[in-house]
């Protein structure tokens, strides 16, 4: 009889769901251990709910700040100029409970797919067993949903168990006033002043999100600028925004701790200063999901942080256990999670792999205007990382923008001096999520702006202005000689 590959994989997010698919159609038999659903925290409370709530927001903003430029009139529901009244307003139930459903929905698509690729799904939580048997197998216990245990033998193990929020010890979330990111859709309510602490991506994408759909928002910042990871230029644009349409914004300011009193929350500042909202979103981070599993009585090395180490191609330091996703620390995107654990299951089984490269991973920040990356950064060119040139464009100058009412945003491309090999990128604008993807190509196929600049692109369009961006880097390498 032929032997059969057994693959066991802890936890069903986008590196355990990715990994079950290329591990069954490589012939594997395959189990997947999850406890919440498949799609993991990514579906179920994190990227999915997150970005279709924002969507619902972004209808609002684009409607609210556009619509008299454009000419359009509200019939019985023009504000008076003299009342700050808005437009349109938002049920946020019922906006909740179409992210639950849409949620729930896409992981049951998850589960659909996984299962007719020929893959099982164990609904529990599964622990490694220290050691490794003479033939190089593991043992994974698992204990079910309904209280049993189940063993199962393995050839490799992939733990791909995410990541949660992060709590501060005087600001635990109740689920009603004070919330973490995965809280917020049990709202049925707006919250009419809300305040966020954390201006990292997460606390930037519900800052601006909250505000559209009509909270009054303060955004808690440690920092001098809101994203302090994310290029100077987008930030210092998008905190304008965020200022322009009346957030609050408190720059380097560091809450302490948060605690109801009453219906209110009292947010209390490091410096003794207190700041009062009807809830408070503390979005301060997360933390992996790596204790109590049995990693390091198995070998597996953690960092200080308690994410698993791994290398290029997944592998932590114990024979034939590999990881995936945030539980590694390595880059929190569901896109390199997938990655990680795809290219876990070519390794183990034999097909020709290629070690995972961040730096041809794009990015994307959620807010409005969208902040989308790919490749080095301002940063690494100024910290001397790599030698580039830079050219930023402002979409004010993009004739599709001036249509579209857009004032904020633009784009900025890195390429090399001499070769003209774009090496990164920046795209501030709606929808940039969608419009990275050509430089994201660029970048990952070693494209020159030369190749950019004489590629045909549509008039009037946003990505026009890529190619415009190109052409400046052209011509400025000829300047220099290059």
């Amino acid at each position: 009889m032929e032997y059969v590959t057994r693959i066991v994989i802890i936890g069903g997010g986008p590196g355990g769901y990715e990994a079950a698919l290329v591990a069954a159609q490589l012939g594997a038999e395959v189990t997947v251990v999850d406890r919440d659903g498949l799609g993991g925290a990514s579906v179920l409370t994190d990227c999915v709910p997150s970005k279709t709530l924002i969507a619902t927001a972004e209808v609002m903003t684009n409607f609210d700040s556009s619509y008299e430029e454009l000419g359009i009139i509200v019939e019985d529901g023009t504000p008076d100029p003299d009342s700050p009244a808005r437009v349109v307003g938002v049920d946020l139930g019922k906006v909740n409970r179409r992210v639950k459903r849409l949620a729930l929905a896409q992981s049951h698509d998850i589960t659909a797919a996984v299962t007719r690729a020929g893959a099982r799904v164990l609904r529990g939580r599964g622990r490694l067993e220290p050691g490794q048997a003479a033939d190089g197998t593991r043992q994974v216990v698992v204990e079910t949903a309904g209280g049993e245990e189940e063993q199962l033998t393995a050839d490799a193990v992939l733990i791909a168990t995410g990541g949660k929020p992060r709590e501060l010890p005087d600001a635990r979330p109740d689920g009603e006033r004070i919330l973490n990111w995965t809280q917020v859709y049990d709202l049925e309510e707006q919250p009419e002043e809300l305040i966020v602490v954390g201006s990292g991506v997460t606390g930037a994408e519900f800052a601006g999100a909250y505000q559209a759909l009509g909270s009054r928002v303060t955004l808690v910042s440690s920092r001098d600028r809101v994203l302090p990871g994310e290029d100077p230029d987008a930030a210092v644009v998008l905190e304008d925004v965020f200022r322009r349409r009346g957030m609050n914004v408190m720059s380097r300011s560091r809450a302490a701790s948060a605690k109801r009193v009453g219906d209110r929350v009292e947010v209390t500042l490091s410096d003794g200063r207190v700041i009062t909202g009807s809830h408070c979103l503390m979005a301060v981070g997360a933390v992996p999901n790596t204790t109590g599993i049995g990693l390091e009585e198995a070998g597996v090395t953690l960092k200080d942080s308690g994410h698993i180490r791994t290398d290029r191609v997944s592998r932590t330091s114990a024979p034939g256990v590999y990881a995936a996703g945030d539980c590694t620390g390595v880059f929190a995107l569901a896109s390199v999670a997938a990655m990680q654990g795809r290219i876990a299951m070519y390794h183990f089984l034999g097909e020709t792999v290629a070690p995972l490269d961040l730096k041809t991973v794009s990015a994307n920040v959620f807010t409005d205007p969208e902040i989308a990356t790919v490749g080095y950064t301002q940063a690494d060119v100024d910290a001397g990382r790599i030698d580039a040139r830079a050219v930023k464009l402002p979409l004010l100058r993009n004739a599709r923008a001036k249509m579209q009412g857009v004032r904020d945003g633009f784009v900025k491309l890195f390429c090399r001096p001499g070769t003209g090999i774009v090496v990164g990128g920046v795209v501030v604008a709606p929808r940039a999520s969608e419009l990275i993807h050509p430089i994201s190509i660029a970048v990952d196929n070693n494209l020159t702006v030369e190749q950019i600049a004489n590629t045909f692109t549509v008039y009037p369009s946003l990505s026009g202005s890529i190619a415009e961006v190109a052409r400046q880097l052209q011509t400025r390498k000829a300047a220099e000689g290059g």
